[in-house]
This record gives structure tokens, C-alpha cells and sequence, in this order.
């Protein structure tokens, strides 16, 4: 099912596959933000990740002594997630551990995931609630996409990134099979304020970026369309399209965790920046899209 919010100014659709956020538009000129996909570049428009982001070497990784498969960015992108609540302009879905995801991942959990719009904004918020009898790992990250040129007439050579401040900008260190090599540096030789974009940055696939400023916007050098991502507890922000091609969109991308490191020992409780969380206990986060 395909579910609808709106207000006044904007309209969201969100996929109950994956709580996927699958369309945003402004209502004034019709105006699409969210990538469409398209199987000759990337089928995906904003799937979550839960309960890992990025890759695990070979897929697998131990808990207390016994493997468990877990494919790229877990897997409640790839899940049916259930009503919880729904209004006008808010909606909240949800997903609860069972059979198929207790095989991936030996955890009692809930995820809940709220939309909601105001004026022209959409703000995105997870939850994550412990309901097993030991601490709960985890992780979680957002991959929205946006279509790039958002107007008529422009190229993706028109747009640029911008950071609200400069910032110290860290690249982190991706090996050729895109795990971490503790090989991080500035990702530029002054602070970084701006990123123009160029096919070109993603010939090695994704950037993924720490101690930037927490709002990052996609901007036109031609038109006044753009986004603006605010994600204040987020610790890594990613930039990707598919690599080595010119697809038409970028993701802009919120993460808590990241991709294993190369020559990992796979033991999820000692995975770097997993979040370890008490039973009884919950995790709230969110970011927020807004759009001109």
C-alpha cells in the first residue's frame, strides 16, 4: 500500500514496503523531489537503514559465537512495515522483530518511523525500542534521493552542495570494496563550505563525510529550487550516485554507523559505532527535508 500525507504547500508519499518516503512534491508548480528510480541506475527512492548501515564483510558477521548472515544496510528496507497511526499530514509506521528477521538478527525490536510535514518541510523520525531481555545493537541511517536538475534547462553540473558553516570536513577512507581502511583525511585542503557536483566524484563510489555542519543543502547555480537537510545527531553524512555513470540524482545521506573495516573480526559487539541500548529502553532520531 501507498500511503498519502499533505498540507497546504507539499505532498508526501510513503511505501509501506520498507517505509519507504517514494514521492515529495510542491504543490505550486508540481515540482518532483525524490528520485523516481530507474533500473538503469538505482530502483531505490529513500530506503532506511536498520540495523546496520553499509556492508558487512563476506555478509556476516558473530553474535556470542554463532554467524548470522545480514545483507548490505540490513534489512527493513526490504520489509512490510504496519500502521500505527496516520492523520493528514503525519504518519507513523512500524516494523516488529519476527521469524524472518530474528534468522538475520537475534533481537526483539521496534522500529517506528514518523513523517510528518510542516509548511514546506518533512521531517523524518525513527524510533528504536528495546523490547528483548539483553542490550540491543544497532544502527540506522537514512538514503533519500533527489533528482538533479530539479528545473528544465540545467545540468547536474549546475548544482553544488553547501554546509550552513564552514567545517573541518573528514573524508572517511573506503577500500575498493567499500569498507573502512582507517585511512581518513580533510576532505579538502581549507575547510570545506562547498562541494560542486561532478558525475565524476562518485567514479569510487559514495563519499561519506564527519565533523561537517549538520545542515547540508543541494543547491542550483541557475535556478532557486533546492533542499536543505538539517540532521543534528546524525555522525556521518553521505553523498552517492551510481558510480561511473550519469544518473540523474543524488543521495544525500544521514548515517549513525558504517561499513565494516577491512580485516574486521565480525563480532557485532565490538563493531564500531554500533549503538549499544539497555532493555527497556529507547532511541529516537530525525532529520528533516525541506525544499524551495
Amino acid at each position: 500500500m501507498i500511503y498519502s500525507i499533505e498540507n497546504e504547500l507539499v505532498k508526501a508519499k510513503i511505501d509501506e514496503n520498507g517505509a519507504e518516503l517514494i514521492s515529495l512534491v510542491l504543490k505550486e508548480d508540481g515540482c518532483e523531489y525524490i528520485w523516481q528510480g530507474d533500473e538503469k541506475y538505482w530502483t531505490g527512492h529513500s530506503p532506511i537503514m536498520f540495523p546496520i548501515c553499509g556492508r558487512l564483510v563476506d555478509g556476516k558477521y558473530t553474535y556470542r559465537g554463532k554467524s548470522y548472515e545480514l545483507g548490505c544496510h540490513g534489512f527493513a528496507r526490504h520489509s512490510k512495515f504496519e500502521l500505527a497511526s496516520s492523520s493528514a499530514s503525519e504518519i507513523t509506521l512500524f516494523l516488529t522483530s519476527n521469524e524472518q528477521t530474528r534468522a538475520q538478527y537475534p533481537f526483539d525490536f521496534s522500529l517506528y518511523v514518523t513523517f510528518s510535514l510542516s509548511s514546506k518541510a518533512l521531517s523524518v523520525k525513527y524510533k528504536v525500542v528495546n523490547n528483548d531481555s539483553k542490550d540491543l545493537i544497532f544502527t540506522v541511517g537514512a538514503h533519500p534521493a533527489f533528482n538533479v536538475p530539479l528545473s528544465s534547462g540545467e545540468a547536474f553540473e549546475d548544482y553544488y552542495v553547501e554546509f550552513s558553516s564552514d567545517c573541518d570536513a573528514v573524508k572517511l577512507s573506503l577500500s575498493e570494496r567499500c569498507f573502512c581502511d582507517a585511512n581518513d583525511n580533510l576532505y579538502a585542503q581549507g575547510a570545506t563550505k562547498s562541494i560542486p557536483l561532478a558525475h565524476s566524484l562518485f567514479d569510487n563510489d559514495a563519499i561519506f563525510l564527519y565533523n561537517t555542519s549538520k545542515e547540508a543543502s543541494l543547491l542550483s547555480k541557475k535556478s532557486k529550487k533546492g533542499v536543505k537537510l538539517t540532521f543534528d545527531s546524525f555522525k556521518y553524512l553521505g553523498l552517492w550516485h551510481k558510480p561511473k555513470s550519469d544518473a540523474p540524482y543524488i543521495c544525500i545521506e544521514p548515517w549513525h554507523g558504517c561499513p565494516d573495516f577491512e580485516g574486521t573480526d565480525a563480532n557485532f559487539e565490538t563493531k564500531p559505532d554500533m549503538i549499544h541500548m539497555p532493555v527497556g529502553y529507547s532511541f529516537a532520531t530525525s532529520y528533516k527535508i525541506e525544499i524551495k
